[in-house]
């Protein structure tokens, strides 16, 4: 199944992103979850892709267990560092030869210690480059990334939109956000980006807080902003981390609502676009997902 045809018959779709363990101890934690959010027959799951050779295996191996086991829909992501072309495509044809047609296309962030990206020899520079060489490939579903508050490298919005366009036009079939706390960050995006020309449809990525520091970094990482309300409640609770968790649970559900029920149309009010669906960013941990689920399914959020 590619996802582009579950975008185009299927509302809302909902999706979960893991990242490849390093250890078998970490590959039993994650297949652990794995077989925990399957009742919830997601759409699809994506899996991250490391800089390093063996995380890079584990992603090939841990797409196509999913898909051979679960009979769940995975997405690969697949980014430029540290591959050349011939490289790319061994890993493209492998990805279809263990039937596994939906990629994620993605520049990739610097190898740790370094400050920019470098593109190898006979590499990539740009996830335009790799979403047209992608297409070459094969009949693949591309799904890219996109930053509701501005990627972190580009010079401003406009900016941003100009190359998130140029990168649609190479072949992108969905685009799916980097985590964000303000859901007007996102409807503003959509509309930016309706008006750029893009057309394809932008899920929103939502991530539920479940150790605070860490959500710092990553917020820091992607430009992501914490809302003074979130991060006065997760302050309040302190090192507590049950109390962490249902804070993120219940601000992650509230989002999550509020996104998937259908728009108030008020006097003189801008529309807002309703979402193609939801990906978590489910850091492979299942309990916050399956507990926001069910809050959603309470709400009939979820069919």
């Amino acid at each position: 199944m590619l996802i582009r045809e579950r975008l185009a018959h299927k509302r809302p779709v909902f999706s979960f992103e893991f990242f490849p363990p390093k250890t078998e101890k970490g590959e039993a934690v994650l297949w652990r979850s794995l077989e925990q959010l399957a009742p919830l027959a997601p759409d699809f799951v994506s899996v991250t892709y490391g800089a390093g050779g063996s995380t890079r295996a584990r992603t090939l191996e841990l797409v196509a267990r999913i898909k051979r086991e679960l009979a769940i829909e995975p997405m690969a992501h697949l980014t430029c560092v540290g591959a050349t072309r011939d490289e790319l495509a061994r890993t493209i044809d492998q990805l279809g030869d263990q039937g596994v047609h939906n990629i994620l296309a993605l520049r990739g962030d610097p190898p740790q210690g370094q400050a920019n990206f470098v593109p190898p020899a006979g590499g990539l520079r740009h996830a335009s480059e790799l979403v047209a060489f992608i297409r070459e490939r094969g009949p693949y579903c591309v799904g890219a990334a996109c930053y509701p508050e501005v990627h972190p490298e580009a010079a401003d919005a406009a900016a941003d939109l100009k190359w998130l366009r140029h990168k649609v036009d190479a072949g992108v079939d969905f685009l799916i956000t980097q985590l964000f706390f303000d859901n007007e960050a996102y409807y503003a995006f959509v509309r930016r980006a309706r008006e750029a020309g893009i057309t394809v449809p932008i899920l929103p990525g939502v991530m539920p807080v479940t150790n605070f520091d860490q959500i710092q970094r990553f917020s820091q990482m992607c430009g992501a902003t914490i809302p003074n309300l979130l991060r006065q409640r997760l302050e309040g609770v302190g090192d507590d981390p049950q109390e962490v968790f249902w804070t993120g649970v219940s601000y992650a559900s509230h989002q999550c609502r509020a996104l998937l029920s259908p728009p108030v149309l008020e006097p003189f009010a801008t529309p807002r676009p309703g979402v193609p669906g939801i990906h978590f960013y489910t850091l492979n941990k299942s309990p916050a997902t399956r507990a926001i689920f069910e809050i959603l399914r309470l709400a009939h959020c979820v069919v």
